[in-house]
């Protein structure tokens, strides 16, 4: 990797990690019971600016909980309130000094079993895709996604989305106009993972686990850097 690459690389991993300090700091003072998802959002919006610096996010803010959390990225579901025994997720891009974030994570109120089954099988599937992903970098983004379709259903359920990453990078990152296909995990990008972005540089992933639980209705959540 040369020197550029792993500078931008270090920058990317900065993002990230001020982005957990930032969740870990709503997880310690804003999940709770009887809020709507869109006050939740607001509050997180506050806290990010006042005491993380945000000012920017890279794409909406989102916060699903209950039935909600089944819908997709691009949807905008009626607001709900946060039960007392529920499951919700985050998923935010915080720009931070002009290095986009990319960080979501799945929260359990209560302590039903099943809801925490679900939560708690997000990093085991994140770590088994990222290790194949490790083992052959070269992959397609169509292949990845596979793959990671087989890891959630080895761990008993369904990958419960279109795409399973995308890109990131420098804010704005690298887009292709109208496309859903290029520069993201999905099915039909059969370009290698591993190709450099129009500069010359280096591209670094972020790769998502969507875990949904058809039985019970409801899904999880947890995305991060996969290449840094």
């Amino acid at each position: 990797m040369s020197t550029a690459d792993q500078e931008r690389a270090g920058y990317l991993l900065d993002a990230q990690n001020k982005a957990l300090s930032l969740f870990e700091e709503i997880e310690q003072k804003l999940i709770r019971p009887g809020v709507s998802e869109k006050a939740l959002s607001d509050e997180i919006h506050k806290l990010g600016e006042e005491r993380h610096g945000v000012r920017t996010h890279w794409h909406k803010r989102v916060v699903r909980s209950g039935p909600n959390t089944l819908r997709p990225f691009e949807d905008n579901p009626p607001d709900r309130v946060v039960g007392a025994d529920d499951i919700l997720y985050v998923d935010l891009g915080p720009v931070f000094a002009a290095w986009e974030a990319d960080f979501g994570r799945t929260y359990v109120l209560g302590s039903d079993p099943a809801k925490l089954r679900l939560r708690d099988a997000l990093e085991p599937v994140w770590n088994a895709v990222a290790a194949r992903f490790r083992a052959r970098p070269d992959v397609t983004g169509a292949q990845l996604y596979d793959v990671a379709c087989e890891e959630a259903r080895r761990a008993g359920w369904v990958h419960g989305a279109w795409l399973a990453g995308h890109i990131v990078g420098q804010f704005p990152h690298e887009r292709v106009p109208r496309d859903k296909t290029a520069l993201y995990i999905t099915k039909g990008n059969d370009e290698s993972m591993a190709a450099p972005d129009k500069d010359g540089n280096k591209r670094h992933w972020i790769l998502e686990v969507h875990l949904h639980d058809t039985v019970n209705g409801r899904a999880a959540f947890y995305e991060q850097l996969l290449t840094v």
